[in-house]
């Protein structure tokens, strides 16, 4: 079960990430998507937070979330 609410999580944030226009805002609500995240999986929320605000800036660069 804790598998499958990080891959439906990471979905969501993927999802939530491409529709942001700029690296601010892909930052900032991965941020917020990782926090909530990591808390409801009981993880560190500040961690998770890090992480996903990464996640957003970086998302581009990756080629997973682009802008259109």
């Amino acid at each position: 079960m804790l598998k499958f609410t990080k891959i439906a999580g990471l979905t969501l944030v993927a999802g939530l990430l491409a529709a942001c226009d700029n690296d601010l805002e892909r930052g900032v609500a991965g941020a917020a998507a990782g926090a909530v995240i990591a808390d409801a999986t009981g993880n560190d929320v500040a961690t998770g937070a890090g992480v996903g605000a990464l996640a957003g800036v970086f998302c581009d660069d990756a080629g997973v979330c682009r802008n259109r």
